[in-house]
C-alpha cells in the first residue's frame, strides 16, 4: 500500500488520521509532519503512527495531504517544494487557495486536487468537494476520494465552483449551529427548561436530517407534509417570510463565496 504523509496535525489533520485509521488504514502507511515534539509524541502514542518533520514527510511519501492554514501554505511549500517530485500527489484541504497557486510553488508534473471539507468530518458525516489541478487524472481524484471517504462523502466539483462550495458545505455547519442556537433560545423565552429544549431541537434536526437523506424527497414536499392549512406552522413560517429569511440565506452566502474569492485572489 503507498505510503500518505499528513502535513498538519490540528483538529482536520487528525481527523483525517483518525478516520483513516478507524477505517482500517495501516498505521505503517501513514505519517505525519508535525514540528512540535509534545503533538508529535500524542499522535505517536495516540494513532502509533510515525511522525517525522514535514520535508521528510514529503520526500518519503507518494500522497501528501496539506491540512495547513491558507496563510501558511506558501511557507509549507516553500519547505516541501525542493523534495516533492513528479508523480506525487499533493491534497490541498486550505481554504481559498487554487490548484494554480500551488502548482507555482511546487516542481513541474506534482498532481494537484483542491479540497473543500467540513467539520462534521470529526463525526464521519463530512462533505468534502474535489477538484483537480491541471495535472491530475482520473487515478489521482480516486485516490483522493478514497482518502477523504474515511470521513464523510465527497463529490468531485469544477474548480470554478468552489468559492460556491466554500459557501454552502464549508460554511454551512456554522449556519445550521445557528439556526439551532435561535431555536433553543426561542425554546428557553416559550418556557422550556434550556436542557429540554437543546434536546428537542438537536433530534428534530437529526430526524429531519434524516428524512431528507433517506427519502430522497424534496424539502419542499417535506415542509408541507408538516405544515396544515391555517395552523401553527403555517404561522410560524409566514413570520420567517415576512422578515425575509430566505433572502437573508442567500445574501449571508453570497458574502461566504466573496470572501472565499478574496481569499484566493490574494494568495
Amino acid at each position: 500500500m503507498s505510503l500518505t504523509a499528513i502535513i498538519g496535525a490540528g483538529v482536520m489533520g487528525e481527523t483525517i488520521l483518525s478516520g483513516l485509521i478507524r477505517a482500517g488504514r495501516p498505521a505503517d502507511t501513514l505519517l505525519v509532519g508535525e514540528k512540535r515534539p509534545d503533538r508529535a509524541a500524542e499522535l505517536t502514542e495516540r494513532y502509533a503512527v510515525t511522525v517525522v518533520d514535514n520535508v521528510a514527510a514529503a520526500r518519503r511519501a507518494d500522497t501528501v495531504l496539506l491540512v495547513v492554514k491558507p496563510q501558511d501554505v506558501a511557507t509549507v511549500l516553500a519547505e516541501i517544494a525542493p523534495v516533492l517530485r513528479p508523480g506525487q500527489l499533493l491534497v490541498s484541504l486550505a481554504a481559498g487557495i487554487t490548484t494554480a497557486f500551488i502548482e507555482t510553488h511546487v516542481p513541474e508534473g506534482i498532481a494537484v486536487v483542491r479540497v473543500m471539507p467540513n467539520t462534521p468530518a470529526l463525526v464521519d458525516a463530512g462533505m468534502a468537494a474535489i477538484a483537480p489541478g491541471s495535472h491530475c487524472d482520473d487515478a489521482h481524484l480516486d485516490e483522493a476520494e478514497s482518502l477523504l471517504h474515511a470521513t464523510g462523502k465527497v463529490l468531485r466539483v469544477p474548480e470554478h465552483q468552489m468559492d460556491a462550495v466554500t459557501a454552502i458545505s464549508g460554511s454551512g455547519p456554522a449556519y445550521v449551529f445557528y439556526v439551532v442556537e435561535s431555536m433553543i433560545e426561542a425554546g428557553v423565552h416559550l418556557g422550556l427548561p434550556r436542557a429540554t429544549a437543546t434536546e428537542l431541537v438537536v433530534q428534530t434536526l437529526v430526524g429531519s436530517g434524516r428524512m431528507l437523506q433517506e427519502t430522497g424527497t424534496h424539502p419542499s414536499v417535506l415542509r408541507e407534509q408538516v405544515t396544515s392549512p391555517a395552523g401553527t406552522t403555517a404561522a410560524a413560517l409566514r413570520e420567517l417570510d415576512n422578515h425575509k429569511v430566505r433572502a437573508a440565506f442567500l445574501t449571508a452566502m453570497e458574502a461566504a463565496r466573496d470572501r472565499s474569492k478574496a481569499l484566493a485572489a490574494g494568495s
